[in-house]
């Protein structure tokens, strides 16, 4: 009697899978919809369902459960699901190591930026790649914290600019510099024009944050918690971003906290600011890179990170070793 040969060869063995078949599912998988699957990887559907289909056959085991309203992982599609992002992961890692050994600074930099830092720091960021590395396809994107470590994470970016120290697993930080925070006041304040402030006067101004989610709202808190300043201290009024900050300063509102490097930007705008420093140690963040811990650009980054402390060298920071 014969012996039926199914997706199997007659040695028992499946085929090997092909990369886009293996797209193909991952793309299905993470959207459990054929059409979304297949615009995210830019592959028509039914080309994309005749690849998960053929991947199914090559290894003779169902990914799927197809019905007339929606798509389902089976329980053999959840584990291989993993194992299929890994190794599309360690492909993806082999193609961005050969293109940093073949030739570091080119190709794609997709940088990510914090709100607090992009206005004051990318003119510089980006006159230095135009004039160091031209052959450097530069991609901004500003976000915050939390998004921008997702997207390192996940390899939507490559390279982090913001507020350390950041705590995060698997992540290598490169410090760049430390500046202090100065205290923006409305005009006529009696605190404006100090350079000797006390940290301890801010236990009683009223002083007004950026909203949750912005890094340098969880520094100025914590900024307070040092000098004794209750929990919920702060005054109900918040803003998205420093230039609406300092409009509701300039407005009697209240007071605020601002890094040095947005002082010139940020009360350069309005005559009715003043600033005022703290006494020495003044409050201060830092500002680094940060990078997938074991990147295959490690060595560019760095090299990145040491051209860009010194074509910032006129800003009014310290710089960090």
């Amino acid at each position: 009697m014969a012996v039926p040969v199914g997706p199997q060869s007659a040695a028992g063995k499946i085929r090997q899978p092909s990369l886009s078949q293996l797209r193909a599912f991952v793309a299905v998988a993470e959207h459990l919809h054929f059409r979304d699957a297949a615009s995210a990887i830019g592959m028509s559907q039914p080309a994309l369902s005749g690849a998960v289909s053929a991947l199914e056959e090559a290894l003779g085991v169902q990914l799927l459960e197809r019905t007339t309203r929606k798509v389902l992982l089976s329980s053999a599609g959840e584990r291989l699901a993993v194992r299929a992002r890994s190794v599309l992961e360690a492909v993806g890692d082999l193609m961005e190591e050969a293109e940093a050994a073949r030739a570091p600074f080119t190709g794609v930099l997709r940088l990510g930026v914090i709100p607090t830092v992009a206005p004051y720091l990318l003119p510089t960021v980006l006159r230095l790649v135009h004039g160091r590395y031209p052959d450097l396809d530069l991609q901004v994107h500003e976000e915050q914290t939390a998004s921008l470590l997702d997207g390192l994470g996940q390899g939507r970016l490559d390279l982090l600019l913001l507020a350390l120290p950041l705590g995060a697993p698997g992540i290598t930080e490169i410090p760049l510099f430390d500046e202090d925070f100065v205290l923006v006041v409305p005009r006529g304040h009696h605190l404006g024009g100090r350079e000797d402030i006390p940290r301890e006067e801010l236990r009683s101004l009223d002083l007004l944050l950026l909203d949750e989610g912005h890094c340098m709202r969880d520094q100025a808190l914590d900024i307070c918690r040092e000098v004794g300043r209750a929990e919920g201290g702060t005054g109900a009024t918040s803003a998205a971003g420093l230039n609406t900050l300092v409009q509701l300063v300039a407005g009697g509102l209240g007071v605020t906290l601002l890094p040095r490097t947005a002082i010139p930007v940020e009360t350069g705008r309005s005559g009715d600011l003043t600033t005022g420093s703290f006494r020495a140690p003044a409050p201060s963040r830092r500002i680094g890179l940060a990078m997938r811990a074991g990147a295959a650009r490690a060595e560019e980054f760095q090299a990145f990170a040491a051209a860009l402390r010194g074509a910032l060298k006129p800003l009014p920071v310290r710089f960090a070793s």
